[in-house]
Parts: structure tokens; C-alpha cells; sequence
């Protein structure tokens, strides 16, 4: 086994980022980091070299992002001024409507800074309802979408637009976009003459878009310094666009994706980092960058308990987002690689250096710079253009054609306890109750290499939370396999492009709920308990017509809810 291999950007006394790698992950290491010497991918990626990808890869004009802590710089004077001015009118309540890329990073630069700012990023009516309910006259609407026809940002634009000019507001002032030039939205934007309009550089996909417009200004204009945000990714930049050995990029990267065999599931643990959500951020970027055309690296987002942590596999890597810590901080490692410096490890969770593990940390620019540079790095080394999602289109034509009168999947199978059973009479297997259908699912998993993901369109700001709170890990503990959870519809810009295009692994649990109130779109036949009901249909069908195993359940009530969260590990003989 290779020896221990451990980083740092940084002077040695005041790192940026750190990253270590034991077992088979330094092996790893050792294995690949040498050919990506060879071939300069490290200094090529810098210098936007989209040939890394191969001939073949779609790669284009999409490398913005690994110099955004430069070009975005001009943003930072501009939403100072536009920060102090909406104060001075007594705006400083900040919404963010946005999905996927164009909201994550925003919640974690908040969430980690304690900035309050509001997501909407669901359809669920009642979490529409509850952001339309704040004190619409001291709210600012940040509207974020690449495209600009992304019909969740776009719904959430109509509703709060209407309401604020029902409270007899001027409701242009109140609203800030975020988008690529000449989008529809930008368009339109300037028709309603909109507070302000932000072009994000369109070199930059939504999952690289942490440090663009996207993750900047609504960050900025809840109160968060960006500017050090852009210079903590500056300290590291440099270091990233070496071709040494000691690149943390590339020594993550290979830890990530030349493990042999491939440690294909990849449990993200926050081990103390003091980063809100930053694994949830990870997860999107690796779920959608490198899970397509049947290759992939299943990511999980777990805590310190999980049970895939004390069943670690030979096809899974744990991978620890720590704080950054001085040397006597922790325990130390043996046999540390020349020119490497100690790096204190969770005791409870790193027991030695033959166990495979990776650990990460850094300041939250500089942790967004080197993930990017890791991951794109990581696609070369899988055979995969980590910049494009060829399946994510898919649910977005179905959702289309439900909302344009398709009829509904399949009428209920059964019902139990008050949850509707939906599924494929060959996947029921005569099953007539909940933990039964639960069962035949789960019997679908490849013991080797399945996940199970558990898809919840429901409110995730309201009770469904805590009912649902450790349903995951005891579904983990049953099946002794990785299991995801997604939120419907966020998931869909997310981990969606992994369960449809990566590894055909994955069985799938999708619970839905009825609407407790509708929720209108203005200029819309229909409304968002219509939108969120059709996104679900439609990821269904599109999983199923894949040959996905998919078991809905539907749930109306709380106490309904209450009931399935305990059947669902209630093994059945």
C-alpha cells in the first residue's frame, strides 16, 4: 500500500486548502498523478484548453470558470452600490429564486457566513406560499437562471411579481436578475425595466458558477463581503495551475476517479468544516459533471453516523470536508509522503493510513476553486465531458406534456394507510402493502454496486423534514447500500443527470404529497400544485422508460407521512 499522500495550497503555516488521501486512494494517486503530469493537464486546464476532453467532447467556450476570481471582480464595486441603495430604501429582506447552479452556491456562501437569505427553489405550494408571506415591502427578488426559461425560477418570478403589485408596490424596483446575455429573461427584464440586470459570463455552466454573478450577487446583496470571497479563490488559483505532484486538484481528482477499482459511491461527510451545505454543492457538481453515458460516481451526502461509514466497501470513498487546523491539532499519520507536512484527521473517523479515505479543507473560495478543478479533471480521467447534461432535458419535455394535458402515469395500485401506491404491476410482484411494495423495490438492488435514491417532493422547509429525519440512514442500515436523498424538484437540476445518464445502478423511491393550497402563476393554466404533481409524473416516466425500478408513494396528511416513515424499513417475511 502506497504511503500516505498529503497537500497544501498555501504557505506551509497559513494553507488555503488542504487535502490528504490514504489507501487505496494514495494508491491512487500515485497511479495517475504522473500521467497528468505528463500530459500538463493541470497548467492546460488554467489556460481554458478545451481539448483536454478529447475531440469529440462538446467542451467549447465553457472554461470561464477557472478565472472568475478575476473577471469577477467588476461585479463586487457595482453590488456594494446597489447593496447600500436598496438598504437605504429599506430593502433588505433577499429572496433568491433559482435552481441547481444558479442557487446552491449562494446558500452555502450565506449558510457559512450567516447571512440570512431566503431559497426558493422548490414548486411545493405551501413552501411558495410561506416566501410569498414575508414582508413583501422590504424584499428584494433576486431572479437566477442561465437560460432564462427555467419554468420553476420563472413561476416563482410571475407569483412574486403579482403580489407585490396586489400590496401596491412598484414591483420592477423589487426585482434583480441574473442571467446569460441575451437570454429571454434579460430580454424581458429590460422591458419592465427591472431594478438591475446582471449578465453572468455565459463561458460558465450553472455547477461552475459558484464565484460568477450566480453565486456573487445575491450573496452580496444579503450582506456577505464577495470580495473575500474572490480573494480567497485568488491565493489558491496559482497553486492549481501547477503540474506538480503537489496539485491538490490533481491529487483529489485522482483520489475521486482512478481508485481501482473505482470507488464508484462517494460519501461526502461533513467532518466539522464549519461549510454550510457545502456537500450538497459537491453533490451537484459530481453527480451532474460525471454521472452520463453510463460512467459515474454516485455521491452521498451523509453525517459523521451514517452507516455506510462503518460498512465501508471496497467501492466506496469517504471523503471528509474538515477544518483547516495547525499541525497540533490532531493525530498524526504515518509514513507521510516526501515534501508533505502532517494534517490533523477526525480520530473517530480515520483510524490509519490503510484505511481509503480522503480528506478535504480549505476557505470556502478557495474549497469552490479546487473542487471545480478536481472534478473537470476528474471527467478526463472517466472518459467524460463534465460539462454537459445530456438527460437533464428529458424531464423538462415531460413535464411539458403533462402540463399540456398528458394523463397521469398509473392510477393507484393500492392503498394503505392512507399512502397511495404507484408502480409497475411487474415491480409490485403482487405486493399489497406499504412495507410489501418497499420490499419488492428494494429486492431490485444490486448488492455490488446498487444505490437506493429517495426522491421527496414535499415541502423541505415544513414538517416533512423532521418526519422523514433518519429515514435514510435506516434504510442504509436495511439494505447495507448508499442511499441518496433528493428534494423534488432540486434534485432534478442536481443528482436528475446521474440517475438517468451514470451508471444503470440505481432503484428509486419517490414520495409526493397532496396540496394543502393552490398557489396561482400568473399568466399560467396552471398552478404550482399542478407544476410540482407534472415534474414528478414526469421524472417517473422518464426513469421508468429507462427501465429504472420507481415505486411512488403518495402521502396527503402529516400522519400519513408519520406512518410511512416508520414502514419503511419494517421488513416484511
Amino acid at each position: 500500500m502506497s504511503p500516505a499522500i498529503v497537500t497544501w495550497a498555501g504557505d506551509e503555516e497559513t494553507a488555503v486548502v488542504e487535502v490528504s488521501a490514504t489507501g487505496a486512494a494514495a494508491q491512487a494517486v500515485h497511479d495517475a498523478v504522473p500521467a497528468l503530469l505528463d500530459e500538463r493537464v493541470a497548467s492546460r486546464l488554467a489556460s481554458q484548453d478545451a481539448g483536454l476532453w478529447g475531440e469529440d467532447a462538446a467542451v467549447g467556450d465553457r472554461l470561464g470558470w477557472t478565472d472568475l476570481h478575476t473577471t469577477s471582480r467588476e461585479l463586487v464595486e457595482r453590488l456594494t452600490a446597489l447593496r447600500e441603495e436598496l438598504r437605504a430604501e429599506g430593502l433588505d429582506h433577499v429572496v433568491l429564486a433559482g435552481m441547481g447552479g444558479a442557487s446552491l452556491a449562494a446558500e452555502v456562501i450565506t449558510g457559512s457566513l450567516g447571512t440570512p437569505l431566503t431559497v426558493l427553489d422548490s414548486t411545493a405550494p405551501t413552501q411558495v406560499e410561506r416566501a410569498l408571506e414575508g414582508d413583501l415591502a422590504r424584499t428584494v427578488l433576486v431572479v437566477a437562471s442561465r437560460s432564462g426559461t427555467t419554468v420553476e425560477t420563472d413561476s416563482h418570478r410571475r407569483a412574486f411579481v403579482a403580489a407585490l403589485q396586489a400590496a401596491g408596490r412598484d414591483a420592477a424596483r423589487h426585482v434583480v436578475v441574473v442571467t446569460k446575455p441575451g437570454s429571454p429573461l434579460e430580454e424581458l427584464a429590460r422591458e419592465e425595466g427591472y431594478r438591475a440586470v446582471f449578465s453572468a459570463d455565459p463561458r460558465v455552466g450553472g455547477r461552475f458558477s459558484a464565484l460568477s454573478a450566480y453565486g456573487l450577487v445575491p450573496s452580496a446583496l444579503a450582506g456577505v463581503d464577495v470580495g473575500r470571497l474572490l480573494d480567497e479563490a485568488a491565493e489558491i488559483a496559482p497553486f492549481l495551475a501547477e503540474d506538480t505532484e503537489a496539485n491538490p486538484a490533481l491529487v483529489l481528482a485522482a483520489a475521486l476517479a482512478a481508485t481501482r477499482p473505482l470507488r464508484e459511491t462517494v460519501l461526502l461527510v461533513d467532518a466539522g468544516s464549519g461549510l454550510y451545505h457545502f456537500g450538497a454543492w459537491a453533490e451537484q457538481l459530481l453527480a451532474e459533471s460525471l454521472g452520463k453515458n453510463g460512467h459515474g460516481l454516485v455521491p452521498v451526502v451523509v453525517d459523521e453516523h451514517a452507516p455506510e461509514l462503518a460498512a465501508r466497501g471496497e467501492r466506496t470513498l469517504p471523503v471528509l470536508l474538515t477544518p483547516l487546523t495547525d499541525e497540533d491539532a490532531g493525530p498524526e499519520l504515518d509514513d507521510v509522503a516526501d515534501g508533505a507536512r502532517r494534517v490533523a484527521v477526525s480520530a473517530d473517523l480515520a483510524a490509519d493510513a490503510d484505511a481509503t479515505e480522503v480528506t478535504v479543507a480549505g476557505s470556502l473560495g478557495g474549497m469552490f476553486l479546487l473542487w471545480q478543478h478536481a472534478v473537470a479533471v476528474a471527467g478526463r480521467l472517466l472518459g467524460v465531458n463534465p460539462f454537459d447534461q445530456p438527460d437533464v432535458e428529458a424531464t423538462k419535455q415531460a413535464t411539458r406534456e403533462f402540463l399540456g394535458g398528458m394523463p397521469s402515469l398509473e392510477p393507484p395500485a393500492f392503498s394503505d394507510s392512507g399512502v397511495e401506491v404507484r408502480a409497475p404491476r411487474t415491480l409490485l410482484a403482487g405486493a399489497r402493502t406499504v412495507p410489501d411494495a418497499v420490499t419488492a423495490l428494494l429486492d431490485r438492488l444490486d448488492p455490488e454496486h446498487g444505490y437506493l435514491a429517495v426522491l421527496a417532493y414535499l415541502d423541505r422547509e415544513g414538517r416533512a423534514p423532521d418526519l422523514l429525519r433518519g429515514a435514510r440512514d435506516s434504510l442504509a442500515g436495511r439494505t447495507g447500500r448508499p442511499v441518496t436523498f433528493g428534494w423534488g424538484p432540486r434534485y432534478l437540476h442536481s443528482t436528475g443527470q446521474l440517475h438517468k445518464g451514470g451508471p444503470r445502478h440505481g432503484v428509486f423511491l419517490m414520495i409526493t404529497g397532496g396540496a394543502p393550497a393552490h398557489v396561482s402563476i400568473p399568466g399560467r393554466d396552471f398552478d404550482f400544485a399542478e407544476l410540482v404533481t407534472a415534474q414528478a409524473d414526469a421524472d417517473a416516466r422518464v426513469l421508468t422508460g429507462l427501465g429504472r425500478p420507481v415505486l411512488r408513494l403518495r402521502v396527503d396528511t402529516p400522519d400519513a407521512l408519520a406512518w410511512l416513515t416508520g414502514s419503511l424499513t419494517r421488513r416484511t417475511t
